[in-house]
């Protein structure tokens, strides 16, 4: 069975090459990625992933906003009724990596992370969900 990932970039962020190659790591390992576009908002994030039927969301931040854009995905997936795992990649500080993770953020990618570590960490955080339910 495939899984379905949710790449999205949250706010103002307009850097996109990096999620377009995570995108093709992700396709390359056997997941079925729906990649929103760029300036999405945490609701229309959240409308995609449950409209999508995903299994993760992986956000792509680098703007500097991640801790306050990916927990308020994270709240936007739980107002709709759904604990969609949510994976945050990009210029994410070590001193932030156990807030996001206390906000609900299921699994944090800092720079250097390897096309195995992306894969790995999807897969982890979704394991970790279908463990949870």
């Amino acid at each position: 069975m495939s899984h379905r990932v949710l790449v999205a970039k949250v706010g103002l962020d307009g850097h996109d090459r990096g999620i377009k190659v995570v995108a093709r790591i992700l396709r390359d390992a056997g997941f079925e990625v729906v990649y929103t576009g760029l300036f999405q908002t945490p609701d229309t994030v959240a409308a995609a992933a449950v409209d999508e039927d995903v299994d993760v969301v992986g956000l792509s931040m680098l703007s500097g906003a991640h801790m306050a854009l990916a927990p308020k995905v994270v709240a936007k997936l739980r107002e709709r009724g759904v604990d969609i795992p949510v994976v945050v990649g990009g210029i994410i500080p070590a001193k932030d990596v156990d807030k996001l993770k206390a906000a609900g953020v299921s699994e944090v990618l800092t720079p250097g992370a390897t096309p195995d570590d992306v894969v790995a960490i999807i897969r982890r955080a979704i394991d970790a969900s279908a463990t949870a339910k």
